[in-house]
């Protein structure tokens, strides 16, 4: 009798569904971190503070984060991820909630470390995730498309939030996001696919501390760069609503439609960058961090054009489009399996610590310098990231040819 031949293993096909729901779902985390974005002039009215004060909500979200996401990692690292989804989708709605009832500033902000609580834990879950539902050559296009959440968030969450809080308050607003992360925690329920993300040691394996894996300094110079990049795009960001109608003369209504046409330019960025993430990373970032530069700095030179401003105001949507999912890729490249979800959650932290740091320097040049001086300093910072990723790439490029 003869032998029956194995048959071959099937090619697992790209798990479009799975990837579509995570990216609804950093689409509603998104939308949330960034809502206060198009309305600060609104809130600080209704609760008599500062425009600066009301900026540091961004702060005190992202700063949240900065120091509960990695413990909390930490806590949770053997529980199931797609669970761990679930749960940080409900107390992010559950923030959103008490920001939109709360009676006070204080109120607010108890109410945005709450959601600062749940965003980092799930940044910390989905940063890592596609990497557990595709092979490593697919990364680029996986990150790609669960970014594509963040860059609908631009599109449609952040503006369409904002037109919603114009239109009937800031606190519907935030009630009515509340709902939408309700619906997309059923769908994760429902379409996200479950994943095993331990990875176990080999027989006669020791396990080493993280410091001793090879990766780790390599882990931690992209978190560098991102941090040093994202304070450069939110010193200047968190307060362009405020800067395009004081300092470029647009009208308070007209802010809605520019936000969504930076979120549309996005979008593009990131289909670049879908396209450049594993064919040309280094000249990709290169060139998108370069792009971001020439355009802030139309915008500090010509404020006074209201349509080289809405040009260039685009342009720099396309060039920071792409940025993020360009970093997580180069990130999911550089960790080893084993520190992976480790620097999934530095990843998250770095982010913040970016962009909870931006609007702070923020906040303090607009009280010391004003407006004028937020696009300067932004160009400064994003050039500084530039130069310490080439740095960063150099150094490894030798340590490869030495080992």
């Amino acid at each position: 009798m003869s032998a029956r031949l194995p048959e071959a293993s099937p090619v697992s096909p790209f798990p479009w569904i799975g990837l579509l729901t995570l990216a609804g779902a950093i689409f509603v985390s998104v939308t949330s971190e960034f809502l206060p974005t198009g309305l600060l002039p609104d809130m600080a009215r209704d609760l008599n503070v500062s425009l600066s004060t009301a900026g540091l909500l961004v702060t005190v979200f992202a700063g949240t984060v900065v120091f509960a996401t990695t413990p909390l990692a930490a806590l949770t690292r053997r529980d199931s991820r797609k669970t761990l989804v679930v749960v940080v989708l409900l107390v992010i709605a559950l923030a959103n909630t008490l920001a939109g009832l709360a009676p006070s500033y204080e109120m607010l902000v108890g109410a945005r470390i709450l959601g600062g609580l749940g965003h980092g834990l799930f940044w910390a879950v989905v940063a890592a995730y596609s990497a557990h539902l595709v092979p490593k050559h697919q990364l680029g296009r996986a990150v790609a498309i669960t970014s594509g959440g963040a860059s609908a968030a631009f599109v449609l969450g952040v503006p369409l939030s904002t037109a919603l809080g114009h239109a009937l308050s800031w606190r519907w607003a935030f009630v009515i996001i509340a709902a939408v992360v309700v619906v997309l925690a059923g769908v994760v329920v429902r379409f996200l696919p479950a994943v095993e993300h331990r990875v176990p040691l080999r027989t006669g394996e020791i396990a080493l501390p993280v410091r001793h894996d090879h990766s780790f300094r390599w882990v931690v110079a992209v978190c560098v760069v991102i941090v040093i990049l994202l304070t450069g795009q939110n010193t200047f960001y968190t307060y362009i609503a405020p800067w395009l109608v004081q300092t470029a003369g647009f009208a308070a209504s007209s802010i809605a439609f520019l936000l969504f046409l930076f979120g549309g330019a996005g979008a593009v960025g990131l289909l670049l960058a879908g396209f450049a993430a594993d064919r040309f990373p280094k000249r990709g970032f290169a060139a998108a961090a370069l792009a971001m530069m020439v355009a802030i700095l139309v915008l500090a030179l010509v404020s006074a054009n209201p349509v080289t401003v809405v040009v260039a105001f685009v342009v720099w949507g396309v060039a920071f489009g792409g940025v993020p999912a360009m970093l997580q890729t180069r990130m999911l490249h550089t960790a080893s399996l084993r520190v992976r979800d480790l620097a999934a959650a530095l990843q998250t932290t770095a982010f913040n610590v970016g962009i909870g740091g931006g609007a702070l320097l923020g906040a303090v040049l607009l009280d010391g310098l004003g407006l004028p001086s937020l696009p300067l300093v932004a160009i400064a910072l994003v050039l500084l990231a530039l130069l310490l990723s080439v740095a960063t790439d150099a150094a490894r490029g030798a340590s490869a040819r030495r080992a």
